[in-house]
C-alpha cells in the first residue's frame, strides 16, 4: 500500500483528512438543511445540494473508516476491543446522555417522564438521533475481525446484497447496518486500490478533473431522475461518489487549498459529537429573527453547527473538561497509547 500524502512527522494522510472534512460537512449540512426545512415547512436551494450528496455522503465516511483497519486487525482482542469498541462506546454513552439532557424536558412535556426513561434505555439497543454512526462502527470492527477466516468474497457479496435490498425494519441499527457495512468492508478489503486511485489522481489531475465532471453529471441526472435509490444503482452510486470524494480530497491536498476542510477532517468526530447543539440553537434563532430565505438560513445553520462544535471543543479544553472529547484513563482496558487523543476510526 502506497502512502503518498503522509504529513511530515505524523502518520496522518493529507487527502484522507480532506475527504473526511468533506464528509463531515455533508453530514452536518444534511441534518441542518432538512431540520430547517421541516421546521419552516418549505424547502430552499440547499435542499438540492443535500439530495445530490445523498447517494455517497455516508458510504464515503464508512469506506474511509475501514481504510486503515488492516494495520490493526491482527492485534490481540483486548487491545483491539479497547481501540475499536470501548473507544466509541465511551463517547456514545457520554454524548447520548448529553443529548437527552437537552431534549428530555421537551419529550417529557409531550409524552411524560416514563417515555423519556424508556427512550433513553432504548438508545442502547437502537442508536439515538445523530449518533448512529459511532454506534455502528464498533459493530463493523468486531464483525470484520471475527470473520477474518471467512473468504472475503463471501462477506462482501452478502454485504452488497444487503445494501441492494434496502432493508427497512424501522430499527436504525439494523437498517443502517445493512445499508453501510459493504462500504466499510470495502475500505478494509480494497485499501490498496483506494490508495492507488489517490496516487493516480495526484499524478494526473487533468484526467481526474474530467472524471469528476462526468461523475457529477451522471450522479445529478440519476438523483434528479428518481432512480438513484434503485437496487444496484444505489450501490454503484455509493462507490462512485466515495471515489469522487477521495479524488477531490487528493486534488485539494495536492494544491494545499481549503485548509479548513482538512482541519474539519482531522476533527471530524469532534464535530460529529457536538454539532447538534449549536445547529439546533442557530436554527431556532435564525428562523425566528432572520429575514432571510430558507436556503440561506439552512446554510448559516450548517456553518453554525460546524463552527459551534469546534467552539465547544475549544471551550472544553480551556475549562479542563477534556473528558468530553478525550477518553479518560479509567475507561481504557489496554495500555494507553502515548499522547492518545480522540481520534476517528483508523
Amino acid at each position: 500500500m502506497t502512502m503518498s500524502g503522509i504529513s511530515a512527522g505524523s502518520e496522518r494522510v493529507d487527502w484522507v483528512d480532506y475527504a473526511k472534512g468533506i464528509c463531515i460537512i455533508m453530514v452536518v449540512m444534511m441534518h441542518s438543511v432538512l431540520g430547517t426545512e421541516l421546521a419552516a415547512g418549505q424547502i430552499g436551494y440547499m435542499h438540492y445540494l443535500v439530495e445530490f450528496a445523498k447517494p455517497f455522503r455516508m458510504p464515503d465516511f464508512f469506506l474511509i473508516s475501514g481504510l486503515f483497519l488492516a494495520r490493526v486487525i491482527g492485534r490481540d482482542w483486548r487491545t483491539y476491543l479497547d481501540r475499536k469498541v470501548i473507544h466509541f462506546l465511551y463517547f456514545y454513552v457520554l454524548w447520548v446522555t448529553i443529548q437527552f439532557g437537552f431534549k428530555a424536558p421537551g419529550f417529557a412535556a409531550e409524552h411524560g417522564w416514563p417515555y423519556v426513561i424508556k427512550l433513553y434505555l432504548l438508545s442502547y439497543i437502537d442508536p439515538f438521533g445523530t449518533l448512529w454512526f459511532i454506534y455502528l462502527l464498533p459493530v463493523f470492527f468486531v464483525l470484520t475481525k471475527a470473520t477474518r477466516n471467512v473468504h472475503p468474497a463471501l462477506i462482501w457479496g452478502i454485504a452488497a446484497v444487503l445494501e441492494s435490498l434496502h432493508v427497512q425494519t424501522g430499527w436504525t441499527a439494523i437498517d443502517e447496518f445493512c445499508a453501510r457495512f459493504v462500504y466499510f468492508y470495502s475500505g478494509y478489503l480494497f485499501a490498496s486500490q483506494v490508495f492507488a486511485l489517490s496516487d493516480k489522481a495526484r499524478a494526473k489531475p487533468t484526467l481526474a478533473l474530467i472524471s469528476l465532471a462526468v461523475w457529477a453529471v451522471v450522479n445529478a441526472a440519476l438523483v434528479h431522475g428518481g432512480v438513484s435509490e434503485w437496487p444496484v444503482i444505489s450501490l454503484a452510486l455509493g462507490f462512485a461518489g466515495a471515489m469522487a470524494i477521495i479524488v477531490v480530497g487528493t486534488l485539494l491536498a495536492k494544491m494545499q487549498w481549503l485548509g479548513f476542510v482538512r482541519f474539519f477532517g482531522e476533527h471530524s468526530i469532534v464535530i460529529y459529537l457536538a454539532f447538534f447543539l449549536p445547529m439546533a440553537t442557530a436554527r431556532t434563532v435564525l428562523l425566528k429573527f432572520a429575514p432571510l430565505d430558507i436556503g440561506t438560513i439552512a446554510l448559516l445553520v450548517t456553518v453554525s453547527g460546524i463552527v459551534g462544535a469546534l467552539a465547544i471543543w475549544w471551550l472544553a479544553l480551556k475549562l479542563r473538561a477534556n473528558f468530553l472529547f478525550e477518553r479518560p484513563q479509567a475507561f481504557w482496558i489496554a495500555p494507553r497509547k502515548q499522547g492518545a487523543r480522540l481520534q476517528a476510526a483508523e
